[in-house]
């Protein structure tokens, strides 16, 4: 009877044995009252130590699956309930709420076009993990560990971990922010940043500006929050201003969502001079800005351009989003919001009643990293290493793809623009026939155009890689082309 348990040795052996007994008393070949073999017997049928089968026999003992009786062996002690009667099945599509199905509906994962194996993949923007210090991680993580490793494997508070407060604070401060009067929330990451202050500043049915296109993940959340959104086309230069302030004028704003750095997916920076405009015309109407603080760290050429929260000054009406996970690790979620203390004093009680705090040990972890100037280094090199590739990618993109506009001056993205007449889904389709996927633009867009767009990641691909799929992306559109002509 148990010689069909397969020893793997890269796993403790007394766990695997453990597991395989309760596995035969699920099963009901091992039912309440039988004797177990002696350990000597059991060791003896599966070749391993003795003490071996003692300990998967202690471990089944304190689970309460098997009683040992002194001088008479071990029995099982757990019983198998007969579930026979319970055959009911119930239909969870007509149980989902509106939300759920909503959020299947919205899911990019489960909508768009899967990568498969052997397949050159411009669909993520996620960072190379080629380039993370792996060794300094490892460190990190130890050192954190020694100093404080009881505190953090405990419960943490909802605002956060003091010391990366204390450091995300002092990084605010150097990107030019005046923090008098306003406060930090760590959150886990970017989503559930914006989620919480969606949930505080909104109901549903209210409308909410953002620039179109924009992140295709924030339009699914205040899709889902059941927010109207009104989006404000965007030119090379960036936000039209006088559609902006139309709009603030002729509607009841409750937020405006903007990005301004590497703006995703257009990739394009607000100009210094647009960033001071943008600002006006908001305080004007008296509408909260929620900034998204993408890609900020990834300058790649031109002086520093301070972030909407650093222009404002003492004004508070700009909440800014932050998260490390496009430029560093997206494996530890942890972003922040920065905002009013008074908002953020709203916030964390929001936050208290979702998830009671982001993961300390995931902090602790962050922070030990970042504080010893090892976030310098690091953006040093990946710096060189992505502009060499965007730099790349746009003249790859200009060689190979016909009468398309690059937009972008950075980031791990370009973004192109078709002739008006085609369709980039189409293109998309050809394209994943011959082993390559990017993604469409319309899923980018508040209004569903963009039909002739598509976002191209760099950030995970080798210059070889990324001149063999937009030779064939090109081909394709070639290929388009005649059929329409």
């Amino acid at each position: 009877m148990f010689n069909d348990l397969k020893i793997d040795r890269s796993r403790p052996v007394y766990l695997q044995i453990k597991d395989y007994l309760k596995e035969l008393i699920f099963s009901g070949l091992l039912q309440a009252g039988m004797r177990l073999p002696s350990t000597r017997e059991l060791s003896a049928v599966l070749q391993v130590s003795r003490n071996t089968v003692i300990q998967a026999y202690q471990y089944l003992e304190d689970d309460g699956f098997i009683r040992i009786i002194k001088g008479q062996g071990a029995f099982i002690a757990f019983e198998t309930e007969d579930t026979a009667h319970t055959g009911l099945q119930l239909d969870w599509e007509h149980l989902m709420s509106k939300y759920a199905l909503m959020a299947t509906e919205l899911d990019v994962e489960k909508k768009e076009l899967k990568w498969k194996k052997g397949m050159l993949s411009f669909k993520s923007i996620a960072p190379d993990p080629e380039l993370f210090e792996l060794e300094d991680v490892k460190r990190a993580f130890l050192n954190r560990l020694a100093c404080e490793g009881k505190k953090l494997l405990n419960y943490g508070y909802a605002q956060g971990y003091k010391p990366l407060l204390e450091y995300l604070q002092t990084y605010m401060k150097n990107k030019g922010v005046k923090i008098e009067g306003k406060a930090l929330l760590i959150t886990n990451g970017f989503t559930e940043g914006l989620n919480l202050v969606i949930r505080a500043l909104t109901k549903p049915g209210d409308q909410v500006i953002c620039e179109n296109p924009t992140h295709n993940t924030a339009l699914k959340i205040m899709r889902l929050s059941g927010l109207e959104i009104k989006g404000i086309p965007m030119s090379l230069d960036g936000l039209e201003l006088k559609q902006l302030e139309a709009c603030l004028d002729q509607q009841q704003i409750r937020f405006g969502f903007l990005i301004p750095s590497y703006h995703n997916p257009t990739g394009l920076v607000m100009s210094p001079e647009k960033r001071q405009v943008v600002l006006e015309i908001f305080q004007k109407y008296r509408v909260p800005i929620v900034e998204d603080g993408f890609n900020e760290e990834l300058r790649y050429s031109g002086a520093h351009v301070a972030p909407l929260i650093a222009l404002a000054g003492e004004s508070n009406n700009v909440i800014y989003i932050g998260s490390f996970s496009k430029i560093l690790f997206p494996g530890i979620r942890v972003g922040w919001i920065m905002a009013d203390e008074r908002l953020i004093a709203y916030l964390e009680s929001i936050k208290r009643a979702h998830n009671i705090h982001t993961s300390s040990v995931d902090q602790g972890l962050l922070y030990e990293y970042l504080q010893d100037g090892r976030l310098d280094k690091y953006l040093k090199k990946v710096r060189r290493v992505y502009r060499q590739r965007h730099q790349m990618a746009v003249a790859l993109a200009k060689t190979y793809i016909p009468d398309c506009r690059v937009w972008g001056e950075g980031g791990l993205h370009i973004f192109i623009e078709l002739a008006l007449n085609l369709n980039a889904r189409q293109v998309l389709d050809e394209c994943y026939r011959q082993g390559v996927v990017f993604m469409p633009g319309d899923i980018f867009f508040t209004d569903r155009s963009g039909e002739n767009t598509f976002r191209l990641s760099i950030s995970r691909v080798t210059p070889e890689m990324m001149e063999t799929g937009f030779k064939i992306i090109g081909d394709v559109v070639k290929q388009v082309m005649k059929q329409l002509n």
